[in-house]
């Protein structure tokens, strides 16, 4: 690719990065630097990855352990993702881990994947929660627990996790062809592991395995965001530095499967209403230098609108839609792809065109446009993770499991340089019958044998590797209420549109932004659903010409992710870009929002795609209990917009809509004299809002708005319960609406009410239904107050197995109540208030978040102040205002409940 001034400015910033380097406490040597990030290496083996953004007001702290499904032996399936649960659990040191994660307002978790255990948290940045998280991530990498009672509770918590897996009809077919392609390596079996194993695991075997693996020459701890690099370092080197590295050699993995023989197929039979169909093919590992061919080649033939596929099986109606993708493991995995059908397509018509359409690329060679496209599509993401340092840390991880850090540098330079003979090459070697698992067998007389696959030696590859120069950082900002009010401007447009501008230096010079148009009122709506919506979400499938594969192909050449999503009055536009691509961007969503041509194979696309999504709910618990609730006490006739639909009036508006009526209701409604335009980061403020004036400042819709108001309304306590046949996961939800407004003076002492009891990670509930029953693997309460009426709403959720329906009920009402009568303590409030402050900070120092709430506050005629108020009231709380807060409006008393599972077999 050609260098331009960007690269020479990027390499200004290397220079200053390798400038700054922190000095090396004793026993720390430097390792590698590629790109502005920093390795630094302990005696003991621990590696350490510096990743610094002063941009970000956050710090992101990552552990990630060189163990995963991959590792584990007969009867420990799901051993490395239990053993993750229990890292939660603490250590004699640290023995109430949530409880200090949720006081300190951290944001944090682990995930488990084939080669890598990670274990993660974002905070706003300060030196105390940086301190407390590292010394707890180090006394946890040889000091957790690692229980018997802990295993006990949690072994029922993670069953039920495997349970929602077993929900849902895509993650089922996925692993079972899994399982089928592999006939030896760990890579066919589920990461959550078999039922029996979880349930079975010794703690002896758990422990033993914990001992192996959680030692730091096994790990790579990686620090992201705002922090002090010294100091860091000094911390990382008196914490983790003293653990002596272990005198055990962990034994290298070899099982490599031999190339598969022929066809394989596996068929899941099980209660549903939309069908899959999918086909798994060997390919060689993620640091293979052919993986990134093999990664093109998923884009090229997976992709929506562009990919094969899509063309094949979406636009001839065979399918509702289409996925192609490949798993980057650190041996020879798998690329995978498909279709989602409604029950009434024909399975064996599509079957037959998606394999002609795979299987006949040697007929049909790649070509140079569809190969440039998916790398354009591939880099744009690259360069848009590569500026965010949270998604930078999730990459690293992937690829320090797939061999090193690097990896994730090197397969972008692999991509740049992947010709098409080598997509067509890799293609005509991998997609074969004899290499391919489907979900139905197919025999052939003529195999074809695939290239043997082979273990990957990343070391040598790395061994040089230098890579670009860093992303450019960003200036250091504040997310107080006040320092956004004095950073932003605000202004309105001829026609009536607000706008607000937060201009800001950022990492990779990145430009977030919101755009939400408002129309028609209560009356002019009446009988429009779901027209509206479709009409919102038919803007970029073509507009001034432009096909839809144009619109999203200059989008990827302009480096933006760009998403329109309609309602039934409103349309939102979400955009994420660079400073330089930001005019260009505006310019084309004007055009997609003024000019859409609304192609009539796209409508019939469209509404194909929300049809089987309706029906892949009808027998879900999950969508059957939350439609049910939706639905309860709605006093609104069929045709207004505030009315809940059932599943077969859902399917029946959408089939109704005609091309007539979505072009139809984008001229008489849209318009962007109601419309808020909200921009933060790095752009060039004056010229946008005089770009602003032009693209939107005379576009008016030509009905009044009056926006649908959506007042309380009371509906009288009930519990509903349904039956949703052949599904291991049961799902609840409760509901009870109350008066109330964001203005007030109860509003905070209710946040703070509905956070220590059910609001995430620590909570009551999450305390006494996950942590001492085990009986969920998501419990957690909501509260949604209107900043228009008198208006509020109380939720709270939970999966489980069916067969625990009573203690579920039993542990959610005990807790309920023994608020209402004992209240919560003051150490309760304290941390709550810490959490609340801390996680409001945070999200105000996203800017993606931050656009949405800027264009919300002008919808409202307000500025940040309203926030800063609600900040203080929060701070002001006192035990006997939350208390009294929880029994004047949570009322367990006047809930509405739903209950859908398979209770008939959970009862046998």
């Amino acid at each position: 690719m050609k260098r331009t001034w960007i690269a020479g400015l990027l390499a200004c910033f290397a220079l200053a990065a390798n400038a700054a380097d922190p000095p090396l406490p004793a026993g720390v040597t430097r390792g590698p630097s590629v790109e502005g990030i920093a390795e630094y290496d302990l005696a003991n083996g621990l590696r350490v990855l510096f990743a610094p953004d002063d941009s970000k007001p956050t710090t992101t702290v990552n552990t990630t352990y060189i163990v995963g499904s991959r590792h584990e032996n007969y009867g420990e399936t799901g051993m490395a993702h239990l053993l993750e649960h229990l890292m939660f659990k603490g250590t004699p040191a640290y023995p109430m881990v949530w409880n200090e994660f949720r006081r300190r307002g951290l944001r944090a978790n682990g995930s488990t994947w084939t080669d890598r255990t990670n274990y993660f948290a974002s905070f706003a940045a300060n030196d105390e929660n940086l301190e407390w998280y590292l010394r707890w991530s180090a006394d946890a990498m040889t000091h957790s627990f690692i229980a018997k009672k802990d295993l006990d509770s949690e072994m029922t918590v993670v069953r039920n996790e495997l349970e929602l897996g077993e929900n849902d009809p895509f993650r089922s077919l996925l692993q079972r062809s899994a399982a089928a392609a592999y006939t030896w390596h760990n890579y066919g079996k589920s990461t959550i592991g078999a039922r029996a194993d979880v349930e079975n695991v010794s703690i002896d075997r758990l422990q033993a395995f914990y001992r192996n693996f959680y030692q730091p020459d096994n790990a790579v701890l990686i620090v992201t965001g705002k922090f002090d690099q010294a100091k860091t370092l000094k911390l990382i080197a008196g914490t983790f530095g003293p653990i002596p590295r272990p005198k055990r050699v962990i034994d290298p993995t070899y099982t490599v499967e031999r190339a598969q023989e022929g066809e394989r197929s596996v068929t899941v039979r099980r209660v549903g209403d939309t069908q899959m169909l999918l086909a798994a093919y060997h390919v060689p590992a993620g640091g293979d230098p052919d993986f990134a061919a093999v990664e093109l080649l998923a884009t090229v033939m997976g992709d929506t609108p562009s990919g094969r596929l899509h063309k094949a099986l979406v636009e001839s109606r065979q399918a509702a839609s289409i996925f192609g993708f490949a798993f980057a493991f650190k041996e020879p995995t798998l690329v995978f792809f498909g279709a989602q059908l409604p029950n009434d397509a024909s399975l064996d018509a599509a079957r037959a065109t998606l394999l002609a359409t795979l299987e006949n690329v040697v007929k049909e060679p790649v070509t140079a446009a569809e190969v440039d496209r998916a790398r354009t599509k591939y880099l744009k993401n690259f360069e848009l993770t590569a500026a965010d340092p949270e998604r930078t840390l999730v990459a690293l991880s992937t690829a320090i499991g797939e061999g090193d850090w690097r990896l994730f540098f090197l397969q972008r330079d692999r991509v740049r340089s992947t010709k098409v003979e080598d997509v067509q090459r890799v293609a005509a070697a991998y997609l074969v019958p004899d290499n391919r698992t489907l979900g139905l067998f197919m025999p052939t007389t003529k195999p074809a044998r695939s290239p043997e696959p082979k273990l990957v030696d990343v070391v040598p590859m790395v061994k040089d590797f230098k890579g670009d120069p860093p992303v450019a950082s960003g200036e250091a900002f504040d997310p107080t209420p006040q320092n956004i009010d004095s950073r932003t401007q605000r202004a309105k447009l001829a026609n009536g549109m607000s706008v607000a501008l937060l201009a800001k230096r950022t990492r990779g010079a990145t430009v977030h932004a919101r755009i939400t148009l408002r129309f028609g009122d209560e009356k002019s709506l009446f009988g429009t659903s779901p027209a509206g919506s479709l009409t919102g979400n038919m803007l970029p499938r073509g507009a001034g010409g432009m096909t839809r594969q144009q619109i999203q192909d200059e989008f990827d050449k302009l480096k933006a992710r760009v998403n329109f999503n309609g309602g039934a009055a409103s349309e939102d536009v979400t955009i994420e870009t660079v400073r330089e691509s930001l005019p260009a961007v505006l310019k084309l969503v004007a055009t997609v929002l003024r000019r859409p041509d609304f192609p009539a194979t796209e409508l019939e696309q469209l509404k194909n795609q929300r049809v089987t999504q309706v029906e892949s709910q009808r027998k879900e618990p999950q969508g059957v209990a939350v439609v049910a609730m939706q639905r309860q006490g709605n006093p609104y006739p069929r045709g207004d917009v505030r009315y809940e639909r059932d599943f077969d009036e859902a399917i029946a508006d959408t089939r109704a809509v005609t091309i007539e009526r979505v072009r139809s209701f984008h001229a008489d409604f849209y318009g962007a004299d109601h419309a808020q335009m909200a921009v933060v980061g790095d752009f060039d403020a004056p010229a946008i809002l005089a770009l602003a004036g032009e693209l939107f400042g005379d576009w008016k819709s030509r009905h009044a708005y009056q926006r649908v108001a959506n007042p309380y309304y009371s509906v009288p306590p009930a519990e509903l319960k349904f039956e949703t046949p052949d599904k291991a996961n049961a799902f609840f939800a409760a509901r009870m609406r109350f008066t109330m407004r964001d203005d007030d003076p109860d509003y905070p002492a209710t946040m703070a009410a509905n956070y220590i009891a059910g609001g995430g990670p620590g909570s009551l509930l999450w305390k006494r239904i996950r942590e001492k029953d085990g009986v969920s693997y998501g419990v957690g309460s909501g509260v949604q107050v209107s900043p228009f009426e008198k208006s509020a709403t109380w939720t709270a959720q939970a999966i489980y197995a069916p067969e625990n329906l009573a203690r579920l009920k039993q542990g959610f009402s005990e807790e309920i109540a023994a608020v209402k009568s004992a209240g919560f303590t003051a150490e309760l409030l304290a941390d709550a208030k810490k959490g609340l402050l801390l996680s409001r900070r945070l999200a105000r120092a996203q800017d993606t978040t931050l656009a949405g709430m800027l264009a919300a506050e002008l919808e409202l005629e307000r500025t940040m102040a309203f926030a800063g108020r609600i900040d203080q009231a929060i701070e002001a709380l006192t035990v006997e205002q939350v208390n009294a807060a929880f029994r004047k409006y949570l009322d367990a008393s006047q809930l509405v409940t739903v209950y859908a599972g398979d209770f008939a077999k959970g009862a046998k």
